[in-house]
């Protein structure tokens, strides 16, 4: 009789071994997915000296070729927000600056397709006059750093 028992039973723990992987997988991916941190948002800012004379030339094409992968990378979310600044007064030479444009990403990381270089390449298919354009800006440029920076709490205690 024993092993009629177990016969009997065996569908019933099939059954029961069946719902539990079933049921258990959602609470293993749900905990794997929990503990997926969510990216925190990155600040940088952008800091550009151009040579005497030439800072219109300078913006136009910062403005045709940066700004525009900027908008392009705003639209597609991996740029939350951009503002560009410039000085109201002058400064001496060794802290003059022309343009600070600060920069909020959603992460560190662009997802596929929205890095800088991706975007510029879909915005601006003629890679050799985007090129040349790009070096003629740098050629401006006198000074130039890319700074992550971050908001300070004004309630932390450190």
């Amino acid at each position: 009789m024993k092993p009629l028992v177990h016969l009997a039973a065996a569908p019933l723990l099939a059954a029961l071994f069946a719902f539990t992987a079933l049921t258990a997988t959602p609470v293993v991916l749900s905990a794997q997915q929990a503990a997926a941190p969510t990216p925190k948002p990155v600040i940088e800012e952008w800091v550009y000296r151009t040579k005497y004379g030439f800072k219109d030339e300078w913006w136009a094409i910062f403005k045709k070729y940066q700004i525009a992968i900027l908008e392009r990378q705003k639209q597609l979310g991996y740029v939350k927000d951009f503002t560009v600044y410039a000085p109201s007064l002058h400064t001496s030479e060794d802290s003059r600056w022309d343009y600070r444009i600060i920069i909020v990403r959603a992460s560190a990381d662009a997802p596929p397709g929205q890095s800088e270089g991706e975007v510029g390449k879909q915005l601006f298919p003629d890679q050799a006059t985007f090129r040349h354009d790009e070096n003629r800006r740098w050629e401006l440029t006198t000074n130039h750093w890319d700074l992550p920076i971050h908001v300070v709490n004004l309630d932390a205690s450190n």
